[in-house]
């Protein structure tokens, strides 16, 4: 029976989530649907891209991936359907797919949208249903689209890199209000060759070792770790460290507005900077 991952930025308090499981079961009985989250925030690209790439990497080979992420961004006539490393990716061609991915997919086709239907969430999901299920029962992917297709493209969020510091961007808070930066643990080492560092995040708070675990530190202290995804984390031991410290999500929608006191001020604490010395 073929699995299904559902991730999506709808939210839980209507009819949404239980309406797309409906709807997979009536194009296809076999499907398996499994959350991954409806509770992504919108227009968010750097949260969508860590948590699902996070999630969707722990399932085995062959499984489809259902990704409702910013459906509407602009009109459109057609939905992706992307086959990489063995998994299969359905979305819409927003850029978000590359971010996913860390690169262009194997293979990406087109699939397009039935004109006749209303334009909602329900019809983007039966189309890409239906794109799954004829795969399930044996179609190649240029059997149910059109591969002559360019699409959308967007990079992950990359921290900036100096001969003594990187400087990250927190993109994801979880429900601990844990706070991961896009610093992984390779890349963090590599820059570092050795040498002793800050992690130093508001105007006045630092932290100078990496811990194994949260319980390497006494109970209200503050700690750095790399996750089970290999990020950066700053947390306080059995506390909140966004709230306490006033640290934000990064947002590429405020990246993208006028530049006022104001906006910096908030991307002031969407910022985590490592020194080297």
């Amino acid at each position: 029976m073929p699995l299904i991952t559902l991730s999506s930025d709808i939210g839980l308090q209507d009819f949404m989530p239980a309406a797309i499981k409906g709807q997979l079961l009536q194009v296809d009985a076999s499907f398996v649907p499994v959350d991954v989250t409806h509770l992504l925030s919108p227009f968010n690209y750097p949260q969508a891209s860590y948590v699902i790439k996070n999630a969707v990497t722990n399932f085995p080979e062959g499984t489809f991936h259902l990704i409702l992420i910013n459906l509407f961004d602009q009109k459109t006539d057609h939905l992706l359907i992307a086959y990489h490393q063995g998994h299969y990716y359905g979305c819409a061609d927003n850029g978000l797919l590359t971010m996913i991915l860390g690169e262009e997919p194997e293979a990406v086709v087109a699939v397009l949208l039935d004109k006749t239907k209303p334009v909602n969430t329900i019809q983007y999901v039966t189309c890409l249903a239906t794109a799954f299920s004829k795969i399930n029962k044996g179609a190649s992917l240029y059997d149910i689209g059109s591969a002559d297709i360019e699409i959308k493209s967007k990079k992950s969020l990359r921290p900036l890199l100096g001969s003594d510091y990187i400087e990250g961007q927190i993109i994801f808070i979880d429900n601990y209000e844990n706070v991961v930066i896009n610093i992984k643990k390779a890349e963090f080492e590599e820059h570092r060759q050795g040498r002793k560092f800050s992690i130093v995040f508001k105007r006045d708070e630092s932290i100078e070792k990496i811990s194994e675990s949260y319980a390497d530190v006494s109970e209200g202290e503050k700690v750095a770790i790399f996750n089970s995804a290999g990020y950066l984390e700053i947390a306080i031991n059995k506390g909140n460290a966004a709230g306490l410290f006033g640290l934000s999500s990064y947002s590429e929608k405020q990246q993208n507005l006028i530049k006022t006191q104001f906006a910096q001020n908030d991307l002031f604490y969407q910022t985590i900077k490592v020194y080297f010395h």
